[in-house]
Formats: C-alpha cells, sequence, structure tokens
C-alpha cells in the first residue's frame, strides 16, 4: 500500500510497504521493509527499494529518480535495489564501507556512487542531507529532511530504541555512540521514519537512551 507520510509545500513523502526475507550468517527471515519515496510531480529520490522492484516503479508513477539511496548493505534493503535502478534508470548510491555486505549480494556489481556523512541530494527544492551513523553496519547511513523536520533512519534508529546488533559487522557501543552524537543532537520535534515498522519522533526516543544503555540493546 503506498500512502502519503508528510507533505508540506511542494514536496511529498509516501511510503510503501514492501515483504521478504533478511539473510546473514546463516539465517533467513522474513520481514516487512519501508520504502520512502520522497519528492513531487516530477522527480524523486527512494530510499531503500526493498524485495519488489516492479512495486516500487509502479509507485514512482514514471517521475524522474534522481538518485536511490541506500541507508546500509542488508539484503533485505538492497536485494531489489539493482532491477530497480535498472527499472528507473538512476543511480545506487552506498556508503563504501558496507561493500562486503553488497559484495555479498552483487559479486559483480558495484553499487554506482560511494555515500558519504554530509552529502546533500536535492529533490523538489528541498535537501537531503546524508548522516553516517554506524553500528547496525559500518556504513549505515540516516537522511535528514530539515525542511520537513524528517529524518530517515534506515534500521539504525527505531521507535522503542536503536537497530539490532546482534549480527556480523554490527556494534552495540558503536550505534549508541551514532545515535547520541549525531540524531538525538536533532530537534525533538523530528519525526523518525524508520526502515521498518511504525515512526517515532526525536523526543519520544531521547528519553530512552538511559534505558537503552541498561538493557544492552
Amino acid at each position: 500500500m503506498l500512502a502519503n507520510a508528510a507533505a508540506a509545500g511542494g514536496i511529498r513523502i509516501q511510503n510503501l510497504i514492501t515483504s521478504g526475507t533478511f539473510a546473514l550468517d546463516g539465517g533467513t527471515w522474513g520481514v516487512d521493509n519501508n520504502v520512502w519515496i520522497v519528492g513531487d510531480d516530477r522527480e524523486v529520490i527512494v530510499i531503500d527499494p526493498a524485495h519488489d522492484a516492479a512495486a516500487v516503479a509502479t509507485a514512482v508513477a514514471g517521475r524522474t529518480v534522481t538518485a536511490v539511496l541506500l541507508t546500509h548493505g542488508h539484503t533485505d534493503h538492497i536485494g531489489a535495489a539493482r532491477e530497480f535502478a535498472a527499472l528507473v534508470n538512476a543511480p545506487i548510491y552506498l556508503n563504501p564501507a558496507d561493500r562486503m555486505l553488497w559484495d555479498a549480494v552483487y559479486p559483480d556489481s558495484a553499487p554506482d556512487r560511494d555515500l558519504g556523512g554530509g552529502d546533500v541530494f536535492t529533490v523538489a527544492g528541498a535537501e537531503l542531507r546524508a548522516i553516517h551513523t554506524p553500528g547496525h553496519s559500518p556504513g549505515s547511513t540516516c537522511f535528514y529532511l530539515a525542511s520537513e523536520a524528517t529524518l530517515f533512519s534506515g534500521d539504525t534508529l527505531f521507535n522503542g530504541g536503536p537497530g539490532a546488533t546482534g549480527r556480523s559487522y554490527s556494534d552495540f557501543p558503536t550505534i549508541l555512540s551514532s545515535i547520541r552524537e549525531h540524531l538525538l543532537t536533532l530537534p525533538a520535534e523530528v519525526t523518525v521514519l524508520t526502515g521498518h515498522g511504525d515512526s517515532t519522533s526525536i523526543g519520544a526516543e531521547a528519553g530512552q537512551y538511559d534505558e537503552w544503555v541498561a538493557r544492552g540493546h
């Protein structure tokens, strides 16, 4: 189902939920992913076109896709990215610290462009700024749309706490540091649109930080 998550001025944020699997460390799990489409009637940026390339392309509805932004390299987030990018003729951006995860899915094909913290992407007159937030994976990256007071957090920050850090290439102290230093410093009213599940806000999560530290996940 495609839904408008937020709207202001000439820009829209649309949410498509797709279903598939996540595989790592020899295990496979069923997951639902949030795909985020940010733009207007002419052009969009797509964040994490997960699982179903054709469904995401249908949601784009013929608009120009200026960039495919990947929050990190886990299979559920990148497995359909190459097919989707080919359907819409758009470049894929991924932080190179997650290249080993990409290579496990696409051993013969590199991402089109490297993604780094501080990179800025313009769409529909607004700017998305990349924030490198390692922890869930080494290259995990969030995207901040300041004009809409919105953060696309991937799997770094969820409604209820940090993303999982119990598998390869992840680290709990690192994700805590990323969230504390780079995300909880944003205004409390910023809406957090996550890679899976319900949205939250910076203010709602900031008050739980000490609890996360105590519980250890």
